[in-house]
């Protein structure tokens, strides 16, 4: 079962840069959008065999996530179930045979850190419901986690440890999530730098290699041994993000 996850900076935009081409090309089973900024019924997603789940942000043109599936959900649900965190269309989660797959694009801590409390509070409640979830099946969860968790995962980590994405609370919360049990399944296959998923429009970084990971598969402890692969598709352009991606063995 291939799973991919992508973070369009934009539905609207990516549609125009082919966006619809790039999924059928990717061949994958399930792909997990995030920063939709529209949503079911503002646009067209033309994806022949895929069904289509959307969860919009309240705030137009802000947010929102969507997931294209080949295979049909046993269930599908919408947020964690906390109106304070619901507003912005940030969670999807499908219920297959043998596991959930939550969808989720995590608030950034902005600029000035403006946010960091609120995304701290964001972190302990989103890691209760996918703690709650696990009780019933093991849980995959993908999207824009919006920080590098180490410093491997960014090019200049020194001149950015204050800065929302990589500051020490930030990089703290996403241990707890592993010591949780949740293994970040690019870092199995593999250790080395210079492996990001977002660059900044700024400065030509993307040429430059001047990047970030910040967009993740995590996997229940006990789903390891069907992970057969992930990676990075850094070479699909669209977004200031480029797709990531699991394969796992059908249990």
């Amino acid at each position: 079962m291939k799973l991919i996850s992508w973070n369009v900076n934009g539905l609207r935009a990516a549609v125009k840069s082919g966006f619809q081409e790039k999924v059928q090309t990717l061949d994958a089973d399930v792909v997990c959008i995030q920063e939709t900024r529209t949503g079911n019924g503002e646009i067209a997603v033309d994806l022949p065999g895929y069904l289509q789940y959307w969860n919009n942000a309240e705030k137009k043109g802000y947010s929102g996530t969507a997931v294209f599936s080949r295979k049909e959900p046993l269930s599908v649900s919408y947020g964690m179930g906390m109106p304070e965190h619901d507003r912005e269309g940030r969670i999807i989660t499908l219920e297959f045979p043998g596991f959930f797959l939550v969808n989720v694009y995590t608030p950034n801590a902005q600029r000035g850190l403006t946010r960091l409390g609120y995304r701290m509070k964001w972190d302990a409640d989103f890691l209760g419901y996918l703690k709650k979830l696990e009780e019933t099946k093991p849980v995959v969860f993908c999207g824009d986690l919006n920080v590098a968790h180490k410093e491997i995962d960014l090019k200049n980590p020194k001149a950015n440890v204050r800065n929302a994405g990589f500051t020490p609370e930030e990089r703290s919360s996403f241990d707890r999530f592993v010591e949780n049990g949740f293994i970040d399944t690019f870092r199995v296959f593999n250790q080395e730098p210079g492996n990001y998923t977002w660059w900044s429009y700024r400065f030509n970084a993307r040429a430059k290699g001047i990047g970030w990971r910040i967009d993740y598969f995590c996997i229940s402890s006990s789903l390891k041994i069907l992970l057969k692969d992930a990676f990075i598709l850094d070479h699909i352009t669209g977004s200031d993000h480029c797709p990531v991606g699991i394969v796992l063995e059908e249990s």
